[in-house]
């Protein structure tokens, strides 16, 4: 019976030598060692992009329902008695429901009426807390838009969600890991009945 030769000292470098040379050259499993380093950029690059283009219909939805609801409050389709701010939200919220939770959480709307378009470029967004903790300053937010002739500012803040965990901590602007979308539209209204 053979014993077995320990690999200490000299005798024993020409073996580890041997093995080392063999596992430098092995490329049994290089794939799945570089998949593993691409995998997780390439997974992060898809949600940011699918991440960023729901986000953006969600922005251009909130756009087109401001103009559509601001040119029927222009052209006396809906009369400045018959804008409430229940109404206001429906209106909205009715077109932009395609892609956002139902009832509209994080909508606030604002509009009234100026004396001047000077006046209406003059008010600002403003924001309570900072942080985590930072959100829309509602305040001063109202439902009164002008009659004939007048000139009005309608402005729609939608809070949006970040879907994914994995962005929210880096793409939100507002508490509750939301960012901000904002549509405004200011105007004169047309000559008609009141």
């Amino acid at each position: 019976m053979r014993q077995p030769q320990s690999v200490s000292g000299t005798a024993g470098l020409p073996v580890l030598r041997g093995r080392k040379k063999r596992f430098v050259r092995n490329e049994d499993g290089s794939t799945v060692i570089e998949y593993g380093m691409l995998a997780l950029p390439f997974t992060l690059l898809i949600f940011a992009i699918l991440e960023s283009c729901i986000s953006f219909a969600g922005q251009q939805l909130l756009a087109n329902s401001t103009d559509r609801v601001a040119r029927m409050l222009r052209t006396g389709q809906i009369k400045a008695a018959e804008m409430t701010e229940t109404r206001l939200r429906s209106e909205i919220c009715g077109d932009i429901s395609v892609i956002v939770a139902s009832g509209c959480p994080g909508l606030e709307v604002d509009l009234r009426e100026f004396p001047s378009f000077a006046a209406a470029a003059a008010e600002t967004i403003k924001y309570t807390g900072s942080g985590e903790n930072r959100d829309i300053d509602t305040t001063g937010f109202d439902v009164k838009p002008g009659k004939s002739l007048s000139k009005n500012m309608l402005r729609v803040f939608y809070r949006w969600p970040i879907m994914t965990d994995i962005m929210r901590k880096r793409i939100s602007t507002l508490k509750g890991g939301t960012t901000l979308h904002f549509a405004s539209v200011t105007w004169q209204n047309e000559p008609f009945d009141d």
